[in-house]
């Protein structure tokens, strides 16, 4: 929570001024600028009224903060390989955006947006062929799934997936896949089913596990996504019929109707353990995310509360209660939802391959096949082998592509496959080498372009810097004041003898507060204190009808910290009755304690983090002792006057 506060603090100048700009600061090696620094003070105060008070407060800080951050640098922090780590990691996620194509992107999210308006229902027909497949067998592959639609036309979907479909169920089920929507499906397969017509039957089109026929059974609106809540009396599958548990999912659905709350019959009947405590309540869902009868019954709910008869499925009996269903929200309430499936899904390789070819064309892209095809000819089986010799390609050094000023030579490539190379089982070693090229210049292709980022997008340079100084300031205050007012027993301890007149005790009492049902059960209770009796035991007497009889709380307490003590004269003893909210209430004030010194173990909190405020304005007074530097009144008061 500490770095989340600090980085927004961190925002340094998007650009080098020139010699004309007034300077403000002067640390000697590095000099801020009246505009630099008036920038960052808005950005920082934005909404805030600004008083010449505030901007003094605010150099102050800023001073602070640079003064930190040298003596960071100075002890060598920015060289951790824990700190290198972490700020590669976050110049990785900010680098994002800038090596995307954000125009392909908007554009992909707009369309999965469209289809989710919509739900498909479609049967589908797999001719196994994977990625790695020779074009041999991949021909044999298109080829056979061309035959089999050819025959479904003629002979009927169903029967030619029962018959041929490498997918399993389809045995079963004809190749159905029920309803389904965006992000379901692999993005080849998902836009086949959007842009075939009902009825019809796709073109093959190829996913990652081979040929698919898609034949589109019906398409309707989308339902949205529903929240219910269930609940189950479960069969063994081999005893689906079983007339036990369908005659208690009956009696549970009767005990319904009679108006016994549906949350408490899930708490005691439902064998869906991981549901039952919570009433029986399951996420919210869409279609295509629950086994069909259970989807089918939710969605034909029609109301709010309205709960269904018991459903059957292969895990036993459901009652179902519809909680609440929403339908799709707008496109920018949902736009950074659609990002991210965007970017986790395969259609982001769209993306990936527009921002490959706006760098080339941005920077200048040539490739040399002829050496690129010398290459590929030196790979064979032995590459997937203990016998692989890497020093093969060791004289090869020619040219394979260039990217702007950047020459990446056939050295460069085989440096990469010694990197990857494995005893796999043998492929094919031409599908393999083609593979690895294509990712290698894919990689140096946007490695070239993350290299340019800080030149080119002042604002990227900028932000990078403000993650770097965040990080060494967070690290090094969390050395030298947060871990260490936590860990310096001692100096904590000294610091609490030395400012112990800070951490006192007002008057308090030692009281407890009760709260009984009526004001019998109040007397009562005082009766049987004042004859000396335990006070757990009276409680439980007190209770044993009802635990709402009586209640209590009881602590020393200061003034002003309790409302119902506040009420009554401070003395040992008991109070009289007090109506209270249709109760009464009463205190037992047990003695009154004198104002005195809180122990270390009292106020350990407020102590350590008074420690820790002290040994950062120490560190403070030490680093301005240490580190020279100026600033130009004259300059500043100006500042002030621009800022009013």
């Amino acid at each position: 929570m500490k770095r989340l506060l600090i980085l927004p603090f961190l925002v340094l100048s998007f650009v080098s001024f020139a010699q004309s700009e007034k300077t403000l600061l002067d640390f000697n090696d590095e000099k801020i600028s009246e505009t630099e620094f008036k920038r960052v003070y808005l950005k920082n105060n934005s909404g805030e009224i600004v008083s010449k008070s505030t901007v003094d407060e605010y150099l102050d800080l800023y001073i602070n903060f640079k003064l930190k951050v040298k003596e960071a640098l100075s002890l060598g922090m920015d060289k951790d390989p824990s700190f290198v780590s972490e700020l590669k990691g976050y110049r990785s996620q900010l680098a994002q955006p800038y090596l995307s194509e954000n125009n392909m992107l908007e554009a992909l999210k707009k369309e999965a947006y469209e289809r989710l308006k919509w739900e498909i229902k479609a049967s589908h027909i797999l001719v196994n062929c994977g990625p790695k497949e020779s074009p041999a067998d991949t021909l044999i592959a298109y080829k056979k799934i061309l035959e089999y639609r050819k025959m479904a036309l003629s002979k009927g979907f169903d029967k030619v997936a029962k018959e041929y479909s490498d997918d399993p169920s389809a045995k079963e089920n004809g190749g159905e896949l029920g309803y389904f929507t965006a992000f379901y499906m692999v993005y080849p397969f998902e836009s086949a089913a959007y842009e075939t017509k009902v009825g019809e039957i796709s073109m093959p089109i190829r996913t990652r596990f081979g040929y698919h026929l898609v034949k589109v059974e019906d398409k309707r609106p989308a339902n949205g996504s529903i929240t219910v809540a269930h609940i189950l009396i479960s069969t063994d599958p081999e005893l689906a019929s079983s007339d036990d548990a369908e005659a208690k999912a009956k009696e549970v659905y009767n005990l319904i109707q009679e108006d016994i709350p549906f949350e408490e019959l899930a708490k005691q009947f439902s064998d869906d353990k991981r549901t039952a405590d919570q009433g029986g309540l399951l996420p919210a869902f869409s279609v295509g995310r629950m086994i069909k009868e259970f989807e089918d019954a939710a969605f034909a709910l029609e109301k709010n509360g309205d709960v269904s008869k018991p459903i059957k499925s292969k895990y036993g009996w459901h009652i179902i209660k519809r909680i609440e269903k929403e339908e799709l929200g707008t496109y920018e309430s949902l736009s950074k939802e659609l990002e991210s499936k965007v970017k986790k899904d395969s259609r982001s390789n769209l993306t990936e391959g527009a921002a490959l070819k706006k760098i080339q064309k941005t920077y200048g892209f040539t490739e040399n096949i002829k050496e690129r095809n010398d290459f590929y000819k030196l790979i064979d089986t032995s590459y997937f082998g203990s016998n692989w010799d890497k020093k093969r390609f060791s004289k090869l050094n020619k040219v394979m592509f260039e990217i702007g000023d950047r020459k990446v030579n056939q050295t460069d490539f085989s440096n990469y496959l010694n990197e990857i190379q494995t005893n796999k089982s043998p492929i094919d070693a031409q599908i393999f080498i083609n593979d690895a090229y294509t990712t290698f210049k894919k990689n140096q292709i946007m490695a070239f372009k993350d290299s340019k980022l800080e030149s080119e997008y002042p604002e990227f340079k900028a932000l990078i810097q403000e993650y770097h100084d965040g990080i060494l300031l967070f690290n090094l205050t969390d050395k030298l004041v947060w871990s260490k007012a936590v860990e310096d027993t001692t100096g904590l301890e000294a610091f609490y003898e030395q400012h112990k007149e800070n951490y006192k005790w007002g008057k308090r009492a030692d009281a407890v507060i009760f709260s009984a049902a009526n004001e019998k059960i109040a007397n009562e209770t005082k009766k049987l204190l004042k004859a000396g009796k335990d006070l757990e035991e009276v409680i439980n007497e007190i209770n044993k009808t009802s635990q709402l009889n009586l209640k209590k709380e009881s602590k020393k307490y200061e003034k002003g910290e309790n409302e119902m003590l506040d009420q009554v004269e401070w003395k040992k003893g008991f109070s009289k009755n007090i109506d209270n909210q249709g109760r009464v209430s009463f205190v037992w004030i047990v003695e009154v304690l004198e104002p005195t010194y809180k122990t270390l173990e009292d106020s350990k909190g407020i102590i350590t983090s008074d420690y820790q405020e002290y040994l950062e304005q120490e560190w403070i007074k030490a680093l301005r002792a240490k580190y020279k530097y100026t600033f130009n009144q004259e300059v500043l008061e100006q500042l002030k006057k621009e800022l009013n």
